[in-house]
């Protein structure tokens, strides 16, 4: 029996044909499509296997999903419970006094007692400039003071003298100013004698010496008079000499100031620290020439507070004194507790170097940010010192 052409692709090994293929290979293919309905019942059979499967799981993941819904909404309603009363931001850092350290004298610095971030007492020394300057001018003034001090005493002797001399003098000349008239009434009585004697009884030269002796006697008087005049103002001369030594006085008090100044100006040659806190922005060397107003030390007090700028729509139920949970991203272990100190009152665009001007322009509304000053209570770690600056993130119980 001879090898049909299906039979031979049957024995090499190759597929068998499909049924659709065997009405056009004729009915040597017949054999071949009697085979082909027992795998599609076995199709037929896995996928009602499946099926049921499907059916057997199918309330196992319904109750599953309904267990993660249930989850959720109990996880959204703890969330909002938990957070409905709090207020948090980002946009926060620690906050502090830093005092400006600057020298009140000019020269060399001789010693720095200092080294950077050391912690330093209330007057401590940081510097030394050089003195020498300082000393000779504390010197002169203090030899300006005495030659002050010694033409002021010799015044006021003066003064003294000037109240007893002033009044003795102006007596003087009412006294000889008496004399003198005493004198021109004598001599006004001999030059009447001589005039009214005849001329045997007296001679010319009677007559002219009575003649000259009482214009003498006249000039005498009027003398006395300018005297008596020239003296007459004893308040006034004595008061002259008051104002000389309230001028000395004056020239004295001068000196001291001089002197006290130079005896500031000698002690401000030692820098020292105006309270306790961390050298921070060391900017001198022993040897630089310092100025004054010139920066040398900044000072950072151990206080530290935390500067939180919060949206101006969080403000609505903030208040002094509330409770705040604070967290230090550069110590995140750090558990720290404080409160509410204040609220500033203005944001913080308002106190920039040019504010923003809405009444011109187009307006285009931004959200502002105000701060708030919250002061920490507990939780700080002394050998954990919190720098200037590091961000915070504060969390406000409002309610």
């Amino acid at each position: 029996m001879s090898d049909t052409p299906s039979d031979t692709l049957v024995a090499s090994g190759d597929n068998p044909p499909r049924a659709d293929d065997g009405h056009q290979s004729g009915e040597g293919n017949k054999p071949a499509t009697k085979s082909s309905p027992a795998p599609r019942s076995k199709t037929r059979d896995k996928g009602k296997s499946d099926e049921a499967r499907r059916k057997q799981r199918r309330p196992i993941v319904v109750v599953i999903g309904i267990v993660v819904v249930l989850l959720l909404l109990i996880g959204g309603l703890y969330y909002w419970w938990s957070t409905r009363n709090l207020e948090s931001t980002d946009d926060a850092y620690t906050d502090g006094r830093a005092v400006t350290i600057a020298p009140q004298v000019s020269g060399a610095v001789l010693s720095l007692d200092v080294t950077d971030n050391q912690f330093v007492k209330k007057d401590q020394p940081l510097i030394h400039i050089d003195p020498r300057q300082y000393t000779t001018d504390r010197d002169q003034a203090a030899a300006a003071l005495a030659t002050a001090k010694a033409q002021y005493a010799g015044q006021q002797f003066g003064l003294e003298i000037a109240r007893k001399n002033f009044p003795a003098q102006l007596e003087q000349a009412q006294a000889q100013l008496a004399n003198a008239k005493a004198n021109l009434a004598k001599t006004q009585a001999d030059y009447d004698r001589q005039r009214s004697l005849s001329k045997q009884a007296t001679s010319q030269q009677d007559i002219d010496a009575a003649t000259s002796a009482l214009k003498q006697a006249q000039a005498q008087v009027m003398l006395a008079e300018a005297q008596v005049t020239q003296n007459s103002p004893v308040p006034q001369r004595i008061g002259e000499t008051d104002q000389q030594v309230s001028q000395l006085k004056g020239q004295v008090e001068q000196a001291q100031a001089k002197l006290d100044q130079a005896n500031l100006n000698l002690s401000w040659t030692l820098v020292k620290a105006p309270q306790d806190g961390w050298i921070t922005k060391r900017n001198v060397e022993v040897g630089n020439y310092v100025t004054p107003g010139q920066q040398i030390f900044a000072i950072v007090a151990p206080e530290v507070w935390i500067t939180a700028n919060f949206k101006e729509s969080q403000l609505t139920d903030m208040r002094k004194g509330q409770p705040v949970k604070i967290k230090i991203d550069a110590y995140p272990k750090l558990d720290l507790r404080g409160h509410v100190d204040s609220i500033q009152l203005g944001s913080g665009s308002k106190f920039t170097a040019f504010p923003p001007e809405n009444a011109t322009g187009n307006f285009v509304k931004v959200v502002q940010r105000v701060p708030v000053k919250i002061v920490i209570d507990s939780g700080l770690d002394p050998n954990i010192p919190l720098p200037l600056g590091i961000s915070a993130e504060p969390t406000v119980t409002v309610r």
